[in-house]
């Protein structure tokens, strides 16, 4: 049963102008090397986490506070390659807040010219 859905939309060039401080107040060591692999579409991959955070965040219903923080959710890929989230403090207190059981998170990523955009399904099990 499909518990909550969240979809984002971002422009992706508003990530040219950030500075590396507020690039690693945000995104995960892991996220920032991630990004740094493929220099020419750095800003583009830190698009599409941020779409995803925000994503989740619809999806459960709130954003961030004091609560949630942005390392709390974060993109991760798959040995295929497939981007996944993962929910931690906060976020992870949220989800189960929303649903007292195991769930299935289902993340879908893309961009195409100025825009990245993520959805994100929350399945219970």
């Amino acid at each position: 049963m499909i518990i909550g859905t969240g979809i984002d939309l971002v422009e992706c060039d508003r990530f040219l102008d950030w500075s590396a401080f507020k690039k690693q107040r945000i995104f995960t060591k892991k996220e920032l090397e991630y990004a740094d692999n493929d220099n020419a579409n750095a800003e583009r991959h830190l698009a599409n986490f941020w779409a995803a955070r925000e994503a989740f965040l619809k999806a459960i219903g709130t954003g961030f506070g004091e609560d949630i923080t942005f390392s709390d959710v974060s993109v991760t890929h798959n040995d295929t390659g497939r981007p996944e989230l993962v929910i931690t403090g906060g976020a992870k207190n949220a989800l189960k807040e929303m649903h007292d059981g195991p769930t299935n998170l289902h993340l879908s990523i893309s961009d195409q010219g100025e825009y990245c955009i993520a959805m994100v399904i929350i399945e219970s099990k």
